[in-house]
């Protein structure tokens, strides 16, 4: 009996271990993976945009008729990006909480980006991660 008891003790343990270090780490990695996927998917309207800005040399307008198509991935979910008028791109992805900001500055007639996401941990270094 004594044994036993110490046999459910080890497993109910071995159980808060995983629920609480295991599983966080595992989200963790699944909003990172995320993360690069939002990013990723700004490269193409931020090409469209630079295009756009460069030529007109100013970047109001350069985001004007620019759209992005969802996408969906049964295990990350769906990803929505929005291009605004000035060529700034929002993105995010609701199963994970996590989304993107990229803004475009023009400087001596060539577009700059910066790239800023929420949270910070689950975001690559291109955009403000660690």
């Amino acid at each position: 009996m004594r044994a036993a008891l110490l046999v459910i003790a080890g497993l109910a343990l071995a159980g808060f271990i995983a629920v609480s270090f295991v599983l966080p780490q595992m989200v963790g990695a699944e909003a990172k993976e995320a993360a690069q996927v939002l990013v990723t998917g700004a490269d193409a309207p931020k090409q469209q945009v630079t295009a756009a800005a460069e030529k007109a040399g100013n970047v109001t307008g350069a985001g004007a008729g620019v759209k992005v198509a969802p996408k969906s991935d049964p295990k990350l979910g769906d990803f929505k990006w929005i291009v605004e008028n000035n060529g700034a791109i929002r993105g995010w992805n609701e199963k994970n909480a996590i989304e993107i900001s990229v803004t475009p500055k023009l400087e001596g007639g060539k577009l700059a980006w910066t790239c800023r996401g929420y949270p910070n941990a689950s975001m690559p270094a291109s955009c403000g991660g660690r």
